[in-house]
């Protein structure tokens, strides 16, 4: 949790049992193509409550991270819930990320599918680095330093460039993201029915 382990944590994050769910902004609206604005108002009731409704958003549409730009807020502030590919759980969320620059010796990319809340239905291919440290702070103001390995760098990667107003669909080639998009219009509708009935089904 943040970084820190804990004996066990349940099943239903608090932030997602106090949060609302907010509607999802999909590839195309302005809010998800322009940089984010920095977080500078900490320990606020507002904040404490974006974060609870990202949690909560974030759950019923079964995602591994969430952007605050995803749900239509233009602050720098992300949130993740997920399991790794070694069983373990991952979650927190963090404030003004920075991605350290990882050296020449140890990047090593790989290539692994890649899908998004803002692109309901299609994965595809996406080159990450297999490992990423992030800095920023909790919404109290605190520091925070995450580090991830897999498949939880590749989700502090793939929400940071959210928040710098990058899609995994700006790093598909140009075939690629017209082919992503096609299947973004078939699916789109059974995979927003799909949170909406998980929506339901958690009390939302």
């Amino acid at each position: 949790m943040q970084g820190e382990p804990v004996e066990s944590y349940p099943r239903l994050a608090p932030e997602a049992e106090r949060g609302a769910v907010r509607r999802i902004a999909v590839v195309g609206e302005e809010v998800l193509h322009r940089p984010c604005r920095e977080v500078t108002d900490f320990g606020t009731p507002e904040l404490a409550r974006l974060v609870d409704d990202m949690f909560a958003t974030n759950q019923a549409a079964d995602g591994a991270g969430l952007a605050a730009n995803q749900i239509g807020v233009d602050l720098r502030l992300f949130v993740w819930d997920i399991t790794d590919e070694w069983g373990i759980r991952h979650v927190g969320h963090i404030a003004n990320p920075v991605l350290d620059e990882v050296p020449a010796g140890y990047r090593r990319l790989v290539d692994e599918y890649e899908g998004c809340l803002s692109v309901p239905g299609p994965y595809r291919v996406v080159p990450r680095l297999d490992r990423a440290v992030v800095r920023g702070r909790d919404k109290n103001g605190d520091p925070l330093v995450i580090e991830g390995r897999g498949y939880f760098a590749r989700c502090l990667q793939h929400e940071t460039d959210h928040l710098n107003d990058r899609l995994y669909l700006d790093r598909l080639t140009r075939r690629e993201r017209r082919s992503a998009l096609r299947e973004m219009g078939e699916s789109r509708d059974e995979v927003l029915a799909r949170r909406a009935a998980r929506a339901r089904s958690l009390g939302k």
